[in-house]
């Protein structure tokens, strides 16, 4: 037994074999960061939630072709998958083939909208003083009101109007700014549709970047919140795509149908479109068929069956197809969607617009999943 008294040995050394192992061990792995420094990890974590965001503030000019491009491979994501895993075709072929089919879409929508688009806004500008004189007729009627000690009547809201247009584009750069904007639709339309290929065809790879943008002692949680919030978000988008469709066949039942209105379809179209685009979208919309019914209808009983029309839609809309469609889970409050509206166009313009409700989404998917987590620690 003289073996087992020596150091050296198994039997007298069992526990200098295990401080042993212990220490290798502790070198091997080290214990994890957010045990020694609780802190780090999430002070860390909002340094780079704020540079993104400083980032994204400051190339806020350029953001919308990428938010534009992003939504769409989200939504269409799914399908791809699905017809990948019924037709086994490579994914690659399938994207592409989705890409082309939506480019269809939108080629098919250019040129049903495109002609009717040009000689709406000839009609109108052609005669925007009239135009703008029977708007505000249907408003104020042929009567008059005095504001700061002034008359106003139709004609003369007509020619303030007219003037401050007419001012305005004889300003020095006016039609160079006009055609700089028009090079600007042109490429971000073009560069919309070249990042969402690029999405449709490579979107994991894409998910993985955006997973290994968190930290690595958050990526669980960031995991748990995504679940909890794609279902949603994607219920969202889809409802939103359901709404287009809708205030598009409304439209032109309400436009061509009932009031009669010539070029309903392209009116129909342009309303459903709109619609993506929140608070703004349907404001303009209502705008654009109000000049046009305007422009063409002689009563003012017409003017008013066009605005009975309007409010009908949005109401439809607003209380009863969009909460349906949306459902609760993807219900935000009036007053918190209103707030993120102003705030996200504030800041980002109409990038900020389009993404407050899915922002404001994402926030509540995260303190949803940090309750619980912080309820199942208590318990």
């Amino acid at each position: 037994m003289v073996a087992s008294d020596r150091p050296g040995t198994l039997e007298g050394s069992g526990i200098l074999v295990n401080d042993v192992q212990d220490a290798h061990s502790a070198r091997r792995d080290p214990a994890p960061p957010q045990s020694r420094r609780p802190g780090t990890t999430t002070l860390a974590t909002f340094a780079v939630i704020a540079g993104i965001a400083v980032f994204l503030y400051l190339v806020q000019d350029i953001l919308l072709p990428f938010v534009l491009g992003g939504i769409l491979a989200y939504v269409c994501t799914p399908l791809i998958g699905w017809l990948h895993r019924l037709t086994r075709l490579p994914r690659l072929g399938l994207a592409m083939g989705v890409l082309v089919v939506l480019m269809a879409v939108a080629a098919l929508f250019g040129f049903l909208v495109g002609p009717s688009l040009v000689s709406q806004i000839m009609t109108v500008a052609g005669d925007l003083h009239g135009t703008v004189t029977r708007l505000s007729q249907a408003m104020i009627g042929d009567g008059s009101f005095t504001l700061l000690g002034q008359s106003f009547d139709a004609t003369t809201i007509a020619d303030d109007v007219v003037n401050a247009l007419q001012r305005r584009l004889a300003q020095d750069g006016a039609l160079l700014t006009l055609v700089a904007l028009a090079i600007a639709i042109v490429f971000g339309f073009v560069l919309t549709w070249v990042v969402l290929g690029y999405l449709l065809s490579d979107v994991p790879a894409v998910g993985k970047g955006l997973i290994w943008l968190v930290p690595p002692d958050h990526r669980t949680f960031a995991s748990r919140v995504w679940r909890r919030l794609d279902p949603v978000l994607r219920r969202y988008f889809i409802g939103i795509v359901l709404i287009v469709l809708y205030a598009t066949t409304a439209a032109y039942v309400g436009l061509g149908l009932i009031l009669g209105i010539h070029d309903a379809l392209f009116l129909a179209l342009l309303t459903g479109v709109l619609e993506l685009v929140p608070l703004v979208g349907p404001v303009a919309s209502a705008v654009v068929a109000g000049l046009v019914a305007v422009q063409q209808s002689t009563t003012a009983e017409g003017i008013l069956a066009y605005v009975f029309y309007a409010a009908a839609l949005r109401i439809s809309i607003d209380e009863f197809v969009g909460p349906i469609v949306l459902g609760k889970a993807a219900y935000v409050r009036p007053v918190v969607v209103i707030f993120c509206f102003l705030s996200g166009g504030l800041l980002f313009g109409v990038v900020g617009v389009i993404l407050a409700v899915p922002v404001a989404l994402a926030l509540k998917a995260t303190l949803a999943t940090l309750y619980q987590e912080h309820e199942a620690h208590s318990d």
